[in-house]
């Protein structure tokens, strides 16, 4: 099986990560793939352009986790119409400090906005599929209900896609990986800032949180596992 270990392809065996493999145990965590970071309109309120190239691949994965019973939670970030729990309370830090890099974002207030169209799913949801619509920070865990969520249905392993994979992907495998539930992120399912902070952010998940793999690699390892289980 291969992972992905500080940006290097690595053969590993299985049955080594057999805890991180079991699909009855395991849940996919899909990340803010709504139409604040995704719309290729100009008043986009945060835009991750290079998000949108993941959205086809994001509902395939999905449809085949599906196939094989495997829950979907999809989780977004949503704020208060008022702007109590952000720009008129404290606001959140990457308001500030974002900008420096990417110049001003000229919507910005409007992200999230409870009731918009910017915090619409772009990624294919089904009714049967889980939601946590109360993300308010950078982390899926806070301050949202989602850790109750998982331990009710008993999961254990945490598959994550979606973006930012330098900012909520991250801040999301380290709470999981803090809150002691076994962490995978699909390189292939994530996108990041730019090449360079995706890398990095990969290779300190592959070294610190879990395992880094493909999408494919983890679909094949949970068919042998379901074909084992008949």
């Amino acid at each position: 099986m291969q992972i992905h270990v500080y940006e290097q392809v690595r053969e590993v065996t299985p049955a080594d990560f057999a805890d991180y493999l079991d699909p009855a145990s395991t849940a996919v965590i899909s990340i803010d793939m709504h139409r604040g970071h995704l719309d290729d309109s100009p008043d986009c309120p945060c835009p991750a352009p290079r998000a949108r190239d993941v959205v086809a691949p994001i509902d395939a994965f999905h449809r085949a986790a599906r196939a094989l019973a495997v829950p979907i939670v999809h989780v977004k970030s949503v704020l208060r119409p008022g702007g109590a729990d952000d720009l008129a309370g404290i606001p959140a830090a990457w308001r500030r400090t974002f900008p420096l890099h990417v110049g001003a974002i000229p919507n910005a207030d409007a992200h999230a906005i409870e009731g918009s169209r910017w915090t619409e799913w772009v990624t294919e949801v089904l009714p049967q599929d889980l939601r946590v619509e109360n993300k308010r920070r950078l982390s899926a865990f806070y301050p949202t209900d989602l850790d109750f969520l998982l331990r009710n249905q008993r999961i254990t392993t945490v598959v994550l896609d979606g973006g930012f994979t330098d900012c909520c992907v991250l801040n999301t495998a380290f709470d999981a990986n803090n809150h002691n539930y076994r962490v995978i992120v699909l390189r292939d399912l994530v996108r990041g800032t730019d090449d360079h902070l995706e890398a990095a952010a990969l290779s300190m998940v592959s070294l610190h949180l879990g395992l880094v793999m493909d999408s494919a690699a983890l679909l094949a390892q949970w068919s042998v596992g379901s074909r084992a289980g008949r």
